[in-house]
């Protein structure tokens, strides 16, 4: 169970940096990011979100619990 709950994790994890790379990538992140110099705050969270589950998915599938 514990390496199911992994998989659907790092699942999660890869759309969360997918959406996050497809905001990033939108016209209107692209215009706020020449105006401002940063990123999409949307796309960063995504980012982040993205790198948490896949951390978290990545420690369940490789870490017994014994």
């Amino acid at each position: 169970m514990q390496k199911i709950i992994g998989v659907i994790s790092l699942v999660i994890g890869v759309v969360f940096v997918v959406w996050g790379h497809n905001v990033a990538q939108s016209v209107g992140s692209q215009v706020q990011q020449v105006f401002t110099g940063s990123p999409d705050n949307q796309a960063t969270y995504r980012y982040i979100a993205g790198a948490v589950f896949g951390i978290f998915g990545l420690v369940m599938i490789f870490w017994d619990k014994k």
